[in-house]
């Protein structure tokens, strides 16, 4: 269900010196640029339940995610010899749960981007909650930390 409406809603990326990362309710993605050519078992990628690190040649990036990870869950896939695609399953799932960046101290989303974040993961709470709307092409805005928009006046 949850592929569905983030097709629709698309990803909200947070741009960083190797790649992106980005997020949904229930997972955080991580893409890596690396020079064409890359193989395999030239890459070294730690999945752990907070401590993350990625090398392929060189270190790229190592520290402390922002939260907690289900380190078991977690998977890295070369794509193209170009592309390092990490995914992270969260341990904490719900929509206030959203990452402000991947590692504690690193890679944070500016405000903007951070904003945006959340309303996507708003909306896909929403989604979840209610299946039988369509929330494609709504707007949120508001305090989140008052419980959220209103959606009682949306129809089937």
């Amino acid at each position: 269900m949850s592929g569905d409406f983030e097709e629709r809603s698309g990803v909200v990326p947070c741009a960083t010196p190797w790649g992106c990362w980005y997020q949904t309710l229930e997972e955080v993605f991580v893409e890596v640029q690396v020079p064409p050519g890359t193989r395999a078992k030239d890459i070294q990628c730690s999945l752990q339940s907070r401590p993350l690190g990625l090398a392929a040649g060189k270190d790229l990036f190592q520290g402390k995610l922002f939260d907690c990870t289900i380190a078991d869950e977690g998977m890295w896939t070369l794509e193209d010899r170009k592309l390092i695609r990490i995914v992270l399953m969260k341990t904490n799932r719900d929509a206030g749960n959203c990452w402000t960046s991947l590692l504690e101290n690193e890679y944070a989303a500016d405000p903007w981007i951070q904003d945006q974040m959340q309303r996507k993961l708003t909306l896909e709470r929403f989604q979840r909650e209610n299946p039988g709307f369509d929330f494609s092409g709504a707007e949120i805005s508001g305090n989140y930390s008052k419980g959220g928009p209103d959606f009682s006046k949306l129809e089937k």
